[in-house]
C-alpha cells in the first residue's frame, strides 16, 4: 500500500515538475517554496532507508511531509506558471493589501490613456491657480470660537474633525478628539451660502450615519460619498487595532458630501463642473499616529466647484493653501484679516470663471427634456469670476 502511495507521489510531482517547466523536484521545491521535513524515524528504519536509497537507481523520493510556508503552490495555474490574481490569499500571506495592485491610480499618471482629458485636469490646475486668493488661516479653538466671527460666507467647506475612533484606529494620541455631539454643534449654517457645497470626513464606522444627521441639522443634503482606499505598499502587514468581534479589517475612510440650495449639473455650469473627477480617493495611508488625509480632495474639490471662497476647519500647517481659510487648533501662525479676505471677492466675483477650451473639453449633461440646450445660466464665462 505505502509503495503505490509513493510511486503516485513521485508521479504527481514529476508531472508538476514539467507543467512548471523546470527539470527536476529539488527545483519544483525552489520555485514552489516549500521546505520538506522527513517523518521521524526510529534508527532502525533510518539506516535500512539509507541502504536502500544507496541501492536505487532512479533516486525515488521517499514519503515526503510538505509544509506549505506561503499560497504560491495553490495560486500556480494548470497551464501556466502565472499566478491566479487570488489577491486576498495574498494579503492573508504577506499584509499586502489587494488595493495596492491597482495600476495608474497617482495624479500624474491617472489620465495617460485619456489625453483630452489630461488636458482638461491641466487648464482646470492652471485657472484655479491663477485666481486664487492668497492662503489665510486663524488658530482658534474650534470648540469656543464662534464661526460667525468669520464675517464671511463659503461657497465650499472641507470639515475634517479629529474623530474619537481615530485613537483606535490611527493611534492618535497627540490631538484633542472631538465627539459627534460637539461637531454637531459646530454653525456651519451660518458660514455658508446660499449655494454652497460641504465635505465631511467621518471616519468608517457610526461615523456614516452621525455625518448624515450632521449634514441634515446644517441644513445640507447628502449627494455623495468619497470613500479613501488606503494602501500600504510602504508599511504592508495586518492592523492590530481592530473593532471588538471584528472579522474584517478597515481600509477605508468615508467623506460625505452635502449640498445646500438648488445646483442642477446641467444648468449651472458656472458653479458646478460635475463628472471631471471620481469618487475614489487610492492613496498611501499615513504613518501610524497621523490622521492626515490625502491631499487629492482639495483637487475633487477645486475641479468640481468654481466658488473662490473656501473654507477648511480642523486645518494644519500642512493642509494650507492658496485659495483657502484655514481654521483650526493645531496651526502654529494666524495672518486671518476679515476686511481683507473679503476685498478678495469685491464685485461679486466669487467663482473662477471657465474658458472656451475648458468649456469644450468639460463632460457635460444632457439639459432636462423640453428645455432649450443654450448656455444660459450653465454657459461658460470668459473673464474671471462672474458672480451671481
Amino acid at each position: 500500500m505505502m509503495k503505490t502511495i509513493r510511486e503516485r507521489s513521485r508521479k504527481r510531482k514529476k508531472l508538476l515538475a514539467q507543467t512548471l517547466g523546470v527539470s527536476s523536484v529539488d527545483e519544483l521545491r525552489q520555485i514552489l517554496g516549500t521546505e520538506v521535513y522527513e517523518k521521524p524515524k526510529d534508527k532502525d528504519d533510518a539506516i535500512s532507508s539509507k541502504v536502500k536509497n544507496e541501492k536505487n537507481d532512479d533516486n525515488t523520493v521517499l514519503a515526503d511531509e510538505i509544509v506549505y510556508t506561503d499560497s504560491s503552490t495553490f495560486l500556480k495555474g494548470t497551464q501556466s506558471s502565472n499566478p491566479h490574481n487570488d489577491y486576498c490569499q495574498h494579503f492573508i500571506d504577506t499584509g499586502q493589501r489587494p488595493q495596492n495592485f491597482i495600476r495608474d491610480v497617482g495624479l500624474a499618471d491617472r489620465f495617460e490613456e485619456y489625453p483630452k482629458l489630461r488636458e482638461l485636469i491641466k487648464l482646470k490646475d492652471d485657472l484655479i491657480s491663477e485666481t486664487a486668493t492668497p492662503p489665510m488661516y486663524l488658530k482658534t479653538d474650534l470648540s469656543t470660537f464662534n464661526l460667525k466671527d468669520l464675517n464671511c460666507k463659503s461657497d465650499v467647506i472641507l470639515i475634517e474633525p479629529p474623530l474619537e475612533e481615530y485613537q483606535r484606529t490611527c493611534g492618535a494620541t497627540n490631538v484633542q478628539l472631538w465627539n459627534w455631539d460637539q461637531i454637531m454643534e459646530l454653525d456651519i449654517g451660518e458660514v455658508s451660502a446660499n449655494r454652497s457645497f460641504v465635505f465631511l470626513w467621518c471616519g468608517s464606522s457610526d461615523g456614516l450615519d452621525m455625518g448624515r444627521f450632521c449634514l441634515r441639522k446644517w441644513g445640507f443634503r447628502r449627494c455623495e460619498d468619497i470613500c479613501w482606499i488606503r494602501t500600504n505598499i510602504n508599511n504592508p502587514g495586518h492592523s492590530k487595532n481592530l473593532d471588538s468581534k471584528a472579522v474584517l479589517q478597515r481600509t477605508k475612510e468615508h467623506c460625505l458630501m452635502g449640498i445646500k440650495g438648488t445646483v442642477r449639473r446641467s444648468t449651472d455650469g458656472d458653479f458646478i463642473h460635475a463628472n471631471v473627477d471620481i469618487d475614489l480617493i487610492i492613496s498611501e495611508e499615513p504613518e501610524y499616529g497621523s490622521i492626515e488625509k490625502p491631499v487629492e480632495i482639495f483637487h475633487i474639490i477645486e475641479h468640481f466647484c468654481l466658488g473662490k471662497r473656501r473654507l477648511h476647519l480642523f486645518g494644519r500647517d500642512s493642509t494650507i493653501r492658496p485659495g483657502w481659510l484655514t481654521v483650526g487648533p493645531e496651526l502654529t501662525n494666524t495672518n486671518f484679516n476679515s476686511d481683507i479676505y473679503n476685498s478678495y471677492f469685491n464685485n461679486n466675483q466669487v467663482t473662477t470663471g471657465c474658458t472656451e477650451r475648458i468649456e469644450a473639453l468639460r463632460p457635460k449633461s444632457p439639459p432636462p427634456k423640453g428645455k432649450s440646450s443654450g448656455r444660459g445660466r450653465g454657459g461658460f464665462n470668459r473673464g474671471r469670476g462672474r458672480g451671481r
